[in-house]
């Protein structure tokens, strides 16, 4: 799943939202969203709404 993500946010098929959703879903870890990202979710998380 990490890849899919990571290649779909990089395409710009994915916003930092969508990949927050996955986050929340269980289906990637906060560390991976970092490193898809390059961002904290955990500071991302707290100025965004899902």
């Amino acid at each position: 799943m990490l890849n899919l993500v990571e290649q779909s946010y990089n395409a710009g098929w994915y916003t930092l939202d969508n990949v927050k959703t996955f986050v929340i879903a269980g289906m990637i870890t906060k560390e991976e969203y970092k490193q898809i990202t390059g961002q904290d979710y955990d500071a991302v998380a707290d100025s965004q709404p899902a």
